[in-house]
């Protein structure tokens, strides 16, 4: 398959629809807001108009990158937050098939960014890859050999719901407190600089503060990468990965602080393993969508 293929990126706050060849390269891009409040009937219709644009130039199926936990089997999603109204069991492949009728794979996001990872950015070459995603919230994945590795229900990988040390009195966005994504995210962020403080600000403010030298946001920041760092050096002996990749928004803030935890615990057999930036930025989803398309693609041409 020589021909460029489409993929899709459907998040709680846009919606973007790539246009990306064989090497991993975007050569066209289309982006709108999500309509998330609108109900999952706008957001599959969204999403299928800026595909539209793009499908022109491609053959074969479709591939999709979205918010909430996604059966692997089915490509609906099993849950998914209130970032996305209603998402839960919404049968996100047949239903985007149907409206740009083609095939159409789907996987969660952070799964996908992974994808993109592995075979255009900083995980290229890399037989076994966890990548953690740093944004509003925490999430991860893992890839053996450019594969998801998806567990029995399509959520292997959520680091986020580890327990952590020191977000005893932090909320996680499953609700249970006390776990990663709790103290390293951007909403972790916030909640614990507003303890502190009283202050209501976002994440990338607390961030933003930390770098100007408020004195709070830097112990926030600092405390926030630790744990991650730790918890990435218990994993690493847990997965065996050749390399952990940080990605998302709130990852630059976290990784000084994170890149030293991590040194200390990670113990001295998995001393060798990386922990390196991600780097495909805004486009990661997107082309590890069009990645899971191409292995669709392929695995329909051998089985046609």
């Amino acid at each position: 398959m020589t021909t460029p293929v489409v993929g899709i990126d459907i998040g709680g706050t846009k919606t973007a629809a790539a246009l990306v060849d064989r090497a991993g390269r975007v050569l066209e891009r289309r982006e709108a807001p999500t309509p998330a409040r609108s109900g999952p009937e706008a957001v599959l219709d969204a999403a299928a108009r800026l595909a539209t644009d793009l499908l022109g130039a491609t053959a074969g199926p479709v591939g999709v990158g979205t918010a909430g936990t996604v059966d692997p089997a089915t490509g609906g999603i099993r849950y998914a937050t209130d970032s996305l109204p209603g998402w839960t069991g919404t049968p996100v492949a047949d239903a985007l098939a149907a409206r740009l009728g083609r095939g159409v794979r789907v996987t969660n996001d952070v799964n996908a960014a992974a994808l993109g990872e592995c075979w255009a950015g900083a995980g290229r070459d890399r037989a076994h890859v966890l990548l953690v995603a740093v944004g509003t919230g925490l999430g991860g994945a893992v890839v053996r050999n450019g594969r998801v590795e998806a567990g029995a229900r399509g959520a292997a990988g959520e680091v986020g719901h580890l327990p952590a040390p020191g977000a005893e009195r932090l909320r996680c966005g499953c609700g249970r407190y006390g776990h990663l994504e709790a103290i390293a995210s951007g909403s972790g962020l916030a909640a614990a600089y507003r303890i502190e403080t009283g202050a209501r600000v976002s994440g990338r403010t607390v961030a933003d503060r930390a770098t100007a030298g408020d004195e709070v946001a830097r112990r926030v920041v600092e405390r926030a990468g630790s744990a991650l760092g730790a918890a990435l050096a218990g994993l690493v002996a847990l997965l065996d990965p050749d390399a952990v990749l940080v990605a998302g928004g709130a990852a630059g803030a976290l990784l000084p602080a994170a890149s030293g935890a991590y040194s200390a615990e990670v113990p001295a057999g998995w001393a060798d393993v990386a922990l390196l930036p991600a780097t495909l930025g805004a486009d990661a989803v997107v082309v590890g969508a069009a990645r899971l398309a191409i292995d669709e693609h392929d695995i329909e041409r051998s089985t046609g």
